[in-house]
């Protein structure tokens, strides 16, 4: 992990990089001071802007909305409708489809009708519901199901294909089939949906939001005020969690609150309730999934057709690539000989759904896992016997999509140094023989594996840019178009920049992340934040520094490679000084401090229309088993115990990169077990608040809950210091716990498959216990 990971490192005495330090706003998370959007000092004449929506009605077309006494209220400054939009009514990240304020009709239930501006925010929240809404009512198009009998789609159907499956299929020894669902997840960021928006001079906008993509809520708010991109700033210092709910569906508060600052020509802050959160914004898209494989008696698979049925909501938002990296994923780390991998993406009445952890790579991962379990179960084999046979290897290494797979030495190696490590067999033994002894409590094991691959798939979004300043204090201003939604981005690009410029981090000024500073930025999302952004700086600050290095040569009278940045102090021959002296020398000859770095991922040459090329940059890849308990009378289920082995390359951080696998493991066993979404037959969203929706808790962490970094020879691919990305890829460990649920309940019945779907709630269990019982199950 210490090791030094370049010659540059070895000169330079590196001190930070691959060190377990803090969170740059550790004690302000804990302390409380820690400022988000909500948090910052509201300037003079603030008004607070409240969505209004029709709260008893669903799909339908508007036929009156009397807002009269909505205006009238106590406190309302004024209420905007559709009308008062100068621009493009259209915060669509890119496909279009969703207003900012809806005019004929309601496409879902929580669609914003209109806004109230008022000096209060409770005011604005008690006008909003004075509003007298008629709608005529039309039956709404809520399940996957409701979408295929329709044939109602967002986006084209969609295809990958190698070989000739049908006929394999027809020809293999052994055929299974099935289909179950996957169910969706909310967010539950901490922060809600928020922005602060001052109208500034000559048309301009500073819009605070929280978001992941500030460039992205630049350019919508700019269409929607019908101004160019350069009169709006979008800035962010920190995000209390985004996870994907932010990267698009942030645009549309960010718009109402510069809308609301055009008209009125003050400051407006909107901030969403919960309720209002989660009614109105998008989720993790659920599926269905409909599988055929062809498989030999050994269970190594010959041929595979899978349907992915996305559920997508009102409109596009980012459909498009969600699905598509579903459909990457569905291999998970197996070698498919013959394959087609088909997509719909469906239309329903129902708030977009949009990206969250994984970008649909959760879902696609989960169904190839439960095809593997089925093989497995019909076969009386060992999963993990299963699995492994069926592993991308050195002759086997192609994925559907055309993608060769060639770091699959480090897949085999996690799974058999966890297998080993964690006592696979011997618990599996213990398993079977805790079964046999009791008939109401019964155990699950499984050991799952995790290849995620890294980049974006759409590829001009693998750039990002970075500003660095070098003042002659010897002090460092570090800003990127990364954002920090607490995941120890900022942390980490700091870290790389204080050890290229030989300085401690505490001379290196965290800035916030703004299109002010550093323009056209990509979202922080793909897990893609660090592998960019930190070279992008690492980039700016090695320009800076070898500018230094020549100055000082010269002046110094020594060749380059003698000049040493080390704990702010260069070492220069055989001349000593603080870089403070040596920045000031370098201002004083006009030598330029500050550089926009820039990193554009190499490699990527994914082309959709074909369906061919290399959509990632590389694999991040891992490992969980996890054991766990099922009552078979109540369908309740605890954990017992999670082993994890997960590959970062080099780490640039392991503490918060553990930090992250234990945070992303949690959010996925809480999407499997205990997450669900409910809709009403009139497409109201039932779960819309923590009293109905259940989040994981400390108590639902394993006693046993054991986390540990590969020892990884670093990262093949040419990333920062040779790490690898750590956002997404834990989320996707947690199918371990799914599958050990699988296996619990398949132990009632050998040899059948339980029909269970996903989330794999006490009620999803008890109903899969029953049918096993009842000899329903396949």
């Amino acid at each position: 992990m210490n090791a030094p990971h370049d010659t540059r490192q070895m000169a330079s005495g590196l001190v930070h990089v691959h060190k377990s330090l803090p969170h740059d706003s550790a004690e302000k998370h804990v302390t409380g001071s820690a400022t988000y959007i909500d948090d910052m000092v509201e300037p003079q004449g603030l008004l607070h802007v409240v969505p209004g929506w029709a709260r008893q009605a669903a799909r339908g077309r508007i036929l009156a909305m009397d807002l009269e006494a909505v205006r009238k209220a106590e406190g309302v400054v004024t209420v905007l409708t559709a009308r008062d939009v100068p621009g493009l009514n259209d915060f669509s990240p890119s496909i279009g489809g969703d207003p900012v304020l809806a005019t004929d009709e309601i496409l879902f239930h929580g669609q914003v009708l209109f806004a109230v501006v008022a000096t209060s925010r409770d005011a604005a929240r008690r006008a909003a519901r004075l509003a007298r809404i008629e709608v005529a009512p039309e039956t709404p198009v809520i399940t996957v199901e409701d979408a295929v009998a329709a044939d109602v789609t967002v986006l084209p159907d969609y295809q990958f294909r190698r070989g000739d499956p049908e006929a394999a299929l027809a020809s293999a020894e052994r055929r299974l089939s099935g289909s179950f669902h996957i169910g969706g997840q909310e967010h539950f960021y901490l922060e809600g949906q928020v922005a602060l928006a001052l109208p500034g001079e000559d048309r301009s906008m500073l819009v605070h939001t929280s978001t992941q993509h500030p460039t992205e809520v630049q350019h919508v708010v700019a269409k929607v005020l019908a101004v160019p991109d350069a009169l709006v700033t979008a800035e962010i210092r920190r995000m209390g969690g985004g996870f994907g709910g932010k990267e698009s569906q942030a645009n549309q508060w960010a718009c109402l609150a510069a809308l609301a600052a055009r008209v009125t020509g003050r400051p407006c802050k909107i901030r969403l309730d919960r309720d209002d959160d989660m009614i109105m914004t998008g989720k993790r898209h659920d599926f269905r999934v409909d599988w055929a494989v062809g498989h030999d008696d050994s269970g190594r698979i010959r041929a595979v057709d899978m349907t992915l049925l996305a559920r997508c909501g009102y409109s596009a938002d980012l459909s498009l690539g969600v699905v598509d990296r579903s459909m990457f994923h569905s291999d998970s780390s197996y070698f498919y000989p013959d394959a087609v991998i088909r997509s719909r993406r469906l239309r329903t009445d129902t708030c977009s759904n949009t990206a969250f952890r994984g970008f649909g790579g959760p879902q696609g991962m989960l169904a190839a896992e439960r095809m593997v379990d089925a093989i497995a179960i019909t076969l009386g084999l060992d999963p993990l016997e299963v699995r492994k046979r069926n592993f991308y290897d050195g002759t086997r290494n192609l994925t559907p999509y055309g993608m060769p797979v060639e770091e699959w030495q480090t897949l085999h190696r996690i799974v058999e140094q966890l297998e080993d490590s964690a006592g696979y067999w011997q618990r599996r033994h213990e398993v079977r023989a805790f079964n046999a002894r009791n008939h109401v409590l019964k155990k699950g094991l499984a050991l799952t594996p995790v290849k995620f691959g890294i980049s974006f798939t759409l590829k001009h979004l693998n750039q990002a840019g970075a500003l660095v300043h070098l003042y002659t204090d010897g002090s460092v201003h570090l800003n990127h178009g990364g954002t920090e939604m607490g995941q120890g981005l900022y942390q980490k690009v700091a870290q790389v920049v204080a050890d290229e410029l030989g300085v401690t981090l505490d001379k290196v000024a965290i800035t916030a992340t703004t299109t002010a500073k550093v323009p056209n930025t990509g979202p922080t999302a793909a897990s893609s934040g660090t592998d960019l952004n930190a070279m992008a700086a690492r980039n700016a600050a090695r320009t800076i520094r070898d500018r230094l290095v020549a100055f000082a040569a010269e002046r110094y009278t020594c060749p380059p490679e003698a000049v040493v940045f080390r704990r702010n102090r260069v070492i220069a021959g055989d001349v000593e000084i603080s870089l403070a002296e040596l920045a000031r020398a370098a201002h004083q000859a006009r030598i330029h401090l500050s550089d926009a770095g820039f990193y554009a991922s190499p490699k990527i040459t994914w082309d959709r229309e074909t369906a061919s090329g290399r959509p990632f940059l590389y694999f991040a890849y891992g490992a969980a088993m996890s054991e766990v308990t099922i009552d078979t009378m109540t369908g309740e289920m605890v954990v017992d115990r999670v082993d994890v082995l997960h590959d970062v390359g080099h780490s640039l951080n392991p503490a918060i990169d553990i930090g992250q696998i234990e945070g992303g493991f949690v959010q996925g066993m809480g999407w499997l077990t205990t997450e669900e979404l409910v809709w009403d037959a009139q497409g109201r969203l039932r779960t819309h608040a923590p009293s109905t929706y259940k989040i994981p808790t400390a108590s639902d962490i394993p006693a046993h809950f054991d986390v540990q970094l590969f020892d990884s020879p670093g990262n093949p691919e040419e990333t920062i210091y040779r790490s690898k990305a750590v956002g997404e890829p834990p989320v996707m460990l947690a199918n371990s716990v799914f599958c050990a649920i699988t296996d619990a309940i398949s132990s009632l019945r050998p040899g059948h498959v339980p029909p269970l779907s996903a989330p794999a709630t006490p009620e999803a269990i008890l109903k899969a216990v029953r049918a096993m019982k009842s000899g329903v199950a396949v």
